[in-house]
């Protein structure tokens, strides 16, 4: 059971990236994916985008209307696409199964690849 995420790099503002999760040894189709984002110096994993078995997708209202999640069953693969990228994007992107935690919130599950660099500049 595996989580690969690709895609990172080093953008300018306002430009655009897409990641790609894939996945071996279990189908993301049956599972909630997420993408996570931690920023530099912070510990903290913060939830940015979601999609359920469902194909039903969440997101944090920060990237709304700039960023969009899409999953390929045929490959087994989620991808995030982010356009009109800012610094405070800057981070660790990983993907994971998603779980409710503690606090209601989305947090990721024992399924989670080992993240891809997103580095935006001003």
């Amino acid at each position: 059971v595996q989580l690969q995420a690709s895609g990172g790099g080093l953008v300018q503002a306002g430009g655009s990236l897409t990641l790609s999760c894939a996945a071996s040894g279990f189908s993301l189709a049956r599972y909630a994916i997420g993408w996570f984002r931690q920023a530099p110096g912070n510990e903290r994993e913060a939830f940015v985008y979601l999609i359920n078995s469902s194909g039903t997708t969440d997101c944090v209202d920060s990237v709304k209307g700039r960023f969009a999640i899409s999953r390929d069953n045929a490959k087994n693969t989620v991808y995030l696409r982010m356009n009109a990228l800012q610094v405070d994007d800057t981070g660790l992107y990983f993907c994971a199964s998603v779980n409710i935690g503690v606090d209601l919130d989305y947090v990721p599950g024992d399924r989670r690849g080992q993240g891809t660099q997103v580095t935006v500049s001003s």
